[in-house]
């Protein structure tokens, strides 16, 4: 690939969230000029101008800015845990939503507000995420060496338990519990505001910084366990962080939107098909992809029909095409390793 063309490329999905961002802020049925956007933006810097109390400020301020920002830390969120999990488990076909994680947290996350409003949601997503990823683990460890078709069947029987055990919640739960678990369940931003967007925050960077921090080790877990060690990488501390900061930054996106699959597997591939498989580069730009993709996603599902869609809607139309595109290709030339 030439430099110049794949430094373009990098820059470009580099600033892309900042310029789908902008772009979304302007986009709904209730149309918002730049200028309107310039002078709201500004007076909230600087108090000492103020446009007044107009509508433009409270859709702008408390609906359409919180929301873009939160879905762009979720989507960051998704798109770094598919990279972690791809290279850790060396199989290109794993993404949090296929190996149980996201099923885990939304079983968590429902027992929590069906039975148990006392105790916070994000505790209980991120426990039961982490029960949902080893078991998927050890089950996929019964079949020998982890390998593509154990792990991903694995995930597939975690993921389909724990839908089950979220089908019982819904079942027993308060009639009026019911509606907010199911369309919490299918993902969506609709309920956005500004605690919400601290809380995934906090709980996303925790959860991403390591992994950030140590991205170089992605690259040599990725070759291999032996080789790793060869070169005095400790494959199965590593893995355990891995595999707990994913699962923590997955488990607060869920708790805060609902289950949004497909991210996680689409991005990684599409940012490693332009910019190759070093994982240096590769994590962060996911980061950024991830980002963009699903504020691009969130303003198709606000702004398609003349009512609310989920989003997990959208990322599941785009992301089953793009899966069979990926089984199509086949071999490395599809995974762009």
């Amino acid at each position: 690939m030439d430099d110049t063309v794949r430094s373009t490329k990098i820059i470009f999905i580099s600033i892309s969230p900042i310029l789908v961002g902008w772009l979304a802020i302007f986009i709904g049925v209730y149309g918002i000029t730049p200028t309107v956007v310039f002078k709201i933006l500004f007076s909230d810097v600087f108090s000492s101008f103020q446009p007044g109390d107009i509508p433009e400020r409270a859709i702008i301020m408390d609906i359409r800015l919180p929301r873009i920002i939160l879905a762009g830390i979720v989507g960051a969120s998704l798109g770094g845990s598919g990279v972690v999990l791809q290279a850790i488990f060396r199989n290109p076909l794993v993404d949090p939503f296929i190996l149980g994680i996201s099923a885990g947290a939304a079983f968590g996350c429902a027992i929590s507000v069906g039975f148990l409003a006392f105790l916070p949601v994000q505790p209980m997503a991120f426990l039961w995420a982490i029960v949902a990823v080893v078991l998927a683990y050890v089950t996929a460890r019964t079949q020998g060496e982890i390998s593509r078709l154990p792990l991903i069947l694995s995930g597939v029987i975690v993921s389909a338990f724990f839908t089950a055990l979220v089908s019982i919640v819904k079942f027993l739960v308060d009639p009026h519990k019911l509606q907010s678990i199911v369309y919490w369940l299918m993902g969506s931003f609709s309920l956005s505001d500004w605690r919400l967007v601290k809380l995934a925050f906090g709980g996303i960077f925790l959860g991403l910084m390591p992994p950030f921090l140590m991205r170089w080790r992605l690259n040599v877990i990725s070759m291999g366990e032996e080789e790793a060690k060869s070169l005095g990488v400790n494959v199965k501390r590593d893995r355990i962080i891995f595999i707990a900061c994913s699962t923590l930054a997955v488990a607060t996106a869920v708790s805060v939107c609902g289950i949004i699959g497909w991210v996680g597997l689409m991005v990684p591939h599409l940012v490693r098909m332009m910019v190759g498989p070093d994982h240096r580069i590769l994590f962060p730009l996911s980061l950024a992809g991830g980002a963009s993709f699903m504020i691009v996603a969130d303003t198709i599902s606000r702004t398609i029909t003349t009512f609310d869609i989920p989003v997990g809607i959208i990322t599941a139309l785009t992301g089953a095409p793009f899966f069979i595109y990926l089984m199509k290709r086949g071999g490395k030339e599809a995974w762009g390793v």
